[in-house]
């Protein structure tokens, strides 16, 4: 079994679920309680990777990140590197792919705080900033774990964008998915197999938390 594969998922799931909740939050915070012309539109595009294919994703991004592309040519500026076929690449595709599974519930959890909360956070003179950090972020744990669960999901079980963006670098790039794919290929079945196992468990356990925060959540646990 390729054990390093399965390394490099679990350290990209756990980067891209960190920086993700760093930046949905600001943003669910925009969606929940902002008003501005065009708010549809932007959380529209928000949304647009749920509807995307995987695939055309990956496109778009390859020509972003590559040498003529504008983030490409920019990061080339900056190190004298590409972020094609590197992890921060397929950090940076991640990101990108997963960020309406971190935002939505973060949005949902948000709007499901007391008004009155936000109100006398008001009039005690705490600013926006104030009010965020500490009345509504304490009052959306569950919304906040939810989320981190289900990008970590989505994360370890990604496939078509990240071998577009990072193709199958043994150590670097070379996911769990990928290294299932490559083994049904060489039909190595056996390699496949415990490769496949190893998801069941730790998606079913997971899934299995999401549950218990939402089901806690309607009960007002």
């Amino acid at each position: 079994m390729d054990f390093l594969s399965l390394y490099v998922t679990l350290k990209l799931a756990l980067v891209a679920t960190i920086l993700l909740l760093l930046i949905a939050a600001p943003i669910a915070y925009v969606l929940a309680y902002a008003h501005f012309p065009g708010k549809a539109l932007f959380e529209a595009l928000i949304y647009l990777p749920i509807a995307l294919p995987p695939t055309v994703i990956g496109f778009y991004l390859i020509l972003a990140m590559g040498p003529k592309g504008a983030v490409g040519r920019a990061w080339g500026l900056l190190t004298g590197g590409s972020l094609l076929f590197t992890f921060l690449g397929i950090v940076a595709a991640s990101v990108l792919y997963s960020i309406p599974f971190a935002v939505q519930p973060i949005k949902a959890a948000f709007l499901k705080i007391d008004p009155r909360l936000l109100e006398n956070a008001s009039v005690l003179g705490l600013s926006r900033f104030a009010a965020f950090v500490r009345v509504i972020l304490p009052n959306s744990v569950g919304g906040m774990a939810a989320a981190s669960i289900l990008v970590f999901l989505h994360t370890i079980g990604a496939f078509g964008v990240l071998l577009m963006v990072g193709g199958s670098v043994p150590g670097v790039t070379k996911v769990a998915s990928i290294a299932v794919y490559e083994a049904v290929e060489a039909m190595d079945y056996r390699a496949a197999g415990w490769m496949s196992l190893c998801f069941i468990p730790i998606s079913y356990a997971f899934l299995l938390l999401v549950n218990r925060l939402n089901g806690d959540a309607k009960h007002g646990v």
